[in-house]
């Protein structure tokens, strides 16, 4: 009988709430920003909603005219506030190894500011072959598609979107602010309830039946 194994796969990985808990970094930094600014910010509300770019969740709280400064003052901050505050999702440098394990290739790709990403990286020692920043939703595809991801995933509607614009499996962790009922409804192919189920997953699916596996 002929094999059905797929080839080694290239995996994209969102980063917040996928592959890092930044909930405690990112709180810290924007405490720190409202001190720093006068303007206040519900840190524990934004904290809630993470995924969208930075200028989305600060047009909550600063006037148009300031958004782009408040975010560029936002990221200067950031390294000093967030990085050490922050820990790895669980299963995330599994999920990584995984991928590596099959032959493959893991990338992030990420809404967040590439250089605090790569930050965040480097301070949790979890390397991948890539890292993307700045794009978010659809944009995502843009990076998926130039190094030819199989599959990406994330947590948020926004990154089940990136994946079906890039023509990659969407496979949606329910560990950040959207819950499996709403990934499965923006149309995620496949729901984990963490990256600790990512392994076993990808190994099915190397075997060309994950998709149905993970359906039932």
């Amino acid at each position: 009988m002929a094999s059905t194994t797929r080839p080694a796969p290239t995996v994209g990985f969102d980063l917040d709430m996928t592959l890092i808990d930044s909930r405690p970094g990112i709180r810290a930094c924007y405490l720190a920003l409202s001190e720093r600014t006068g303007t206040y910010v519900d840190a524990d509300l934004a904290v809630t909603r993470l995924g969208p770019p930075l200028v989305e969740e600060l047009a909550h709280w600063f006037p148009a005219e300031e958004v782009a400064a408040t975010a560029a003052l936002y990221r200067e901050m950031y390294p000093a506030y967030a990085v050490t505050a922050t820990t790895a999702m669980p299963g995330a440098r599994e999920a990584i190894e995984a991928v590596r394990e099959a032959g493959g290739r893991a990338i992030v790709v990420t809404a967040k500011y590439e250089p605090n990403a790569k930050l965040h990286l480097e301070h949790l020692g979890i390397e991948p072959d890539a890292v993307i920043g700045d794009l978010w939703a659809e944009q995502k595809a843009v990076a998926l598609r130039e190094h030819g991801a199989d599959v990406y995933v994330g947590d948020h509607l926004g990154d089940v979107r990136g994946a079906r614009a890039a023509n990659a499996l969407s496979v949606a962790v329910a560990s950040g602010p959207c819950d499996a009922g709403e990934l499965r409804a923006a149309g995620a192919d496949v729901v984990l309830a963490d990256l600790t189920e990512f392994p076993q997953w990808l190994a099915g699916y190397r075997d060309a039946d994950g998709l149905d596996t993970a359906r039932a």
